[in-house]
């Protein structure tokens, strides 16, 4: 009943923000020459995008980001969708606009051979698709294709994570909240729209599952299990959000400011579990919740 509470009050800011948000033309993004943008981007990686055929790249602002692009076809849907979740992340974490916010870069390759320059330019994994660095963007989207899923906002929610909590936030909670925020926005975005959607989170088999011990202190998702791992710490974010929102912020902020994940927990959960071993007793159940199930086995398949 709490998970689905959150899960409807999450719909409805993010139906609600969707609605208020201007219907785009196919290039209604105004283009501003590169001189004339409001700030640049200090990440080095942004040069180096720019560097690959220069003559190409074209620039643009809404609110909170500048976009550097090829066609405004291509980054008119990507500047709705940005802004939509901007405030869908700023009105879930009741967080307002920081006095010293900057704009969030985003960089938009369209060719699959430029991306992979410049993925050797950033000595970039091979397989990455995207990449979220120092608050900048940078991703691949080829107009011959569509893409449907949370993708975009989950680096989103990155972006926005990165400009509210400037010391960083440990990597399950960033990651956890980059999932969480952004399939329950997509879904709703979809919504709005006319289509029908609805988000999903994967149960994991408790066999799977990684001992919260060591899921805490992760600094990067692991090469051998990722899949769990970003649907684990997106569970537990649901999970503590669900319980109590509340304590959900409090212990956010305190995470972002690093405190210790178990003072922490006992500080503002000592109500419903005060240690991580209680936690993890009472979380690995809400953990694996309908796995087995012929609906779960079916998406598993």
């Amino acid at each position: 009943m709490l998970a689905l509470t959150a899960v409807v009050t999450l719909s409805m800011l993010s139906i609600a923000a969707a609605q208020d948000l201007p219907v785009a033309g196919l290039n209604s993004l105004t283009e501003v020459e590169f001189s004339q943008l409001t700030q640049r981007d200090p990440n080095p990686l942004g040069e180096k995008a720019l560097a690959i055929h220069p003559e190409q790249w074209k620039h643009a602002e809404t609110d909170h980001f500048i976009y550097h692009f090829v066609h405004g076809y291509v980054a008119t849907p990507i500047s709705v969708e940005a802004e939509f979740h901007y405030r869908v992340i700023a009105q879930e974490l009741e967080r307002e606009q920081p006095t010293t916010d900057i704009k969030s870069h985003i960089y938009i390759f369209e060719r699959p051979e430029e991306w992979q320059q410049f993925q050797a330019f950033g000595k970039l994994e091979p397989w990455t698709g995207g990449i979220h660095s120092a608050g900048s963007l940078f991703i691949q989207r080829n107009p011959a294709y569509k893409f449907s899923d949370n993708s975009l906002g989950h680096e989103i929610v990155h972006l926005v994570l990165h400009r509210f909590y400037t010391d960083a936030i440990p990597c399950w909670l960033d990651e956890g909240l980059a999932q969480f925020i952004s399939k329950d926005a997509h879904a709703s975005y979809q919504r709005a729209r006319g289509y029908i959607a609805k988000p999903h989170s994967d149960s994991i088999a408790p066999t799977d599952l990684i001992p919260l011990a060591t899921l805490i202190t992760m600094t990067h998702p692991p090469s051998e299990n990722v899949h769990t791992f970003y649907g684990e710490s997106e569970r537990l974010v649901r999970f503590l959000s669900t319980t109590d929102k509340p304590a959900f912020l409090n212990f956010l902020d305190a995470l972002a400011r690093h405190q210790p994940f178990e003072t922490t927990l006992a500080r503002f959960y000592s109500a419903y579990f005060g240690s991580v071993p209680t936690l993890e007793e009472k979380f690995r159940d809400y953990a694996s919740k309908d796995f087995g199930s012929s609906l779960q086995q079916q998406a598993s398949n």
